[in-house]
């Protein structure tokens, strides 16, 4: 039986049996896979049951509704992003370098890279779905970089008057626009160099006078 939400939404069925298990994720994998090429809004479920090699009916067993479908792929994607980070965020400037790691590491997950710029780009669309997990996402993400700012200030790692916000922004805008022009010519584009690069220079001035 499904368990309901404080907001009354079913949450998903997750079956108990290792098959029903396999076969869940089988279908988080292939809509996760469908949102990325064509975008929630283009995708059906049909398609998604079609690829899975089940009927609609059969996705929504385990999704109630292709809106739950979303949020659950969200959720996979957060547990990768989790995995990488491990059991302990670094502090200060060494959070920047772990970016660069990150970027690095995401050019061998296309997939995932695809959902995030596709689905990102659409939930600025009115009633999307997806609207408050971005919106959330990026409060959580800023506040992670503007932390990580704060403590380098603490260690001494960088200049106090430096202005926390504006920093953290640049540097996730850098991110997402690398990721946008790799996903499109990734022979021509070097995300993890042209991070490094940014924050490199970032951090050259950032340091200055505080030796």
């Amino acid at each position: 039986m499904s368990e309901s939400t404080p907001n009354g939404e079913r949450q998903p069925r997750t079956g108990k049996s290792l098959k029903a298990q396999q076969r869940r994720q089988e279908i988080l994998q292939i809509a996760m896979d469908t949102f990325a090429a064509r975008g929630y809004n283009n995708a059906s479920l049909q398609e998604i049951a079609d690829r899975a090699g089940v009927t609609q009916a059969g996705v929504l067993h385990y999704f109630r509704s292709k809106p739950q479908l979303l949020t659950s792929v969200l959720a996979l994607r957060d547990e990768t992003d989790i995995e990488q980070l491990g059991p302990e965020r670094p502090r200060g400037l060494a959070f920047l370098h772990h970016l660069v790691d990150t970027v690095r590491r995401n050019t061998e997950r296309e997939g995932i890279v695809r959902l995030y710029a596709v689905l990102s780009a659409e939930s600025v669309t009115e009633g999307h779905p997806a609207q408050n997990y971005f919106r959330d996402r990026y409060t959580g993400l800023r506040t992670f970089v503007t932390d990580a700012l704060a403590e380098a200030c603490e260690l001494g790692e960088t200049r106090p008057d430096l202005n926390l916000e504006d920093a953290a922004n640049a540097i996730i805008a850098v991110m997402d626009g690398l990721q946008i022009q790799w996903l499109l010519a990734p022979d021509s584009v070097d995300m993890a160099a042209s991070t490094n690069r940014v924050i490199t220079a970032l951090l050259a001035d950032i340091t200055a006078n505080t030796s």
